[in-house]
């Protein structure tokens, strides 16, 4: 007489709603307790920025007029790369151990993981943002036709645009070198073709076509119109609001290219 076996059946997925705000809270308060006993990962995403900043002011320390031309662009670009890099990181980490995969099989959707992460930090990014801006302004000179809260604004939208872009990119690298390495096919394109190094309008048609696609260049045009203008014009709102807008994009297809755990 032979016996079958049957496996026991699947857990059925518990149904969560698009987005819950007790949940994303949760997720935020979680990240940011971790983070809290990662003492060089916060001076890291804190302190990098300002140091490039101090740096870059005493390289060009004959020619001030070249830190007021560029210093305004790099207060926005700086924020960016960092947020990228220890974002991209820290979320691949918590797939390689486990822990989202642990999660995700609570009542918590990819929207809440994903917005909770954001949410975390998006508040160290507005440390980052108003230290880096404070020091640029107030202790290094920099000399800007503006308001200097317009260029904190676009410093924290370029934060949270570089968060967004880091947990999105983490989704297809299986180490947090891959991670790393995402670095040059993300960021440093962005970089070349912003504006920074010339004019977008000096470059090659098709480059000029592609930088108008990039959320960078416009993180750069709207820095360069508070250097140049007393107030806010329509073109910095324009900028500003492409800048946002490329962070929420990023954010929902992160939430919806998160994987589990690594394979």
């Amino acid at each position: 007489m032979t016996t079958t076996t049957t496996a026991p059946p699947a857990l059925a997925p518990v149904p969560t709603s698009a987005l819950s705000l007790s949940r994303t809270t949760a997720t935020a308060a979680r990240v940011l307790r971790q983070l809290r006993h990662d003492p060089r990962t916060i001076a890291m995403m804190i302190l990098i920025p300002c140091l490039m900043l101090l740096l870059l002011r005493y390289v060009f320390d004959g020619s001030p007029r070249t830190f007021d031309s560029i210093g305004a662009s790099l207060l926005g670009i700086f924020p960016l790369i960092t947020m990228f890099l220890v974002t991209s990181i820290a979320t691949l980490r918590e797939r390689t151990s486990g822990t989202l995969e642990r999660l995700l099989a609570m009542p918590l959707g990819k929207g809440d993981l994903i917005a909770g992460y954001a949410l975390a930090f998006g508040a160290l990014a507005i440390i980052q943002s108003v230290l880096a801006t404070g020091l640029a302004v107030w202790l290094l000179g920099l000399d800007v036709t503006g308001s200097p809260w317009l260029l904190l604004l676009v410093a924290l939208l370029d934060a949270l645009l570089g968060t967004a872009l880091g947990l999105f990119v983490s989704a297809f690298a299986a180490s947090e070198f891959q991670a790393v390495q995402f670095m040059p096919a993300v960021i440093f394109p962005q970089l070349l073709l912003c504006g920074l190094f010339t004019p977008r309008d000096n470059m090659h048609p098709v480059l000029e076509t592609i930088s108008d696609v990039l959320p960078m260049s416009y993180a750069v045009d709207g820095m360069n119109e508070v250097l140049r203008h007393t107030d806010m014009t329509a073109t910095f709102v324009r900028d500003a609001l492409i800048v946002a807008g490329c962070a929420l994009l990023v954010l929902g297809l992160g939430a919806a290219t998160l994987r589990r755990r690594t394979e």
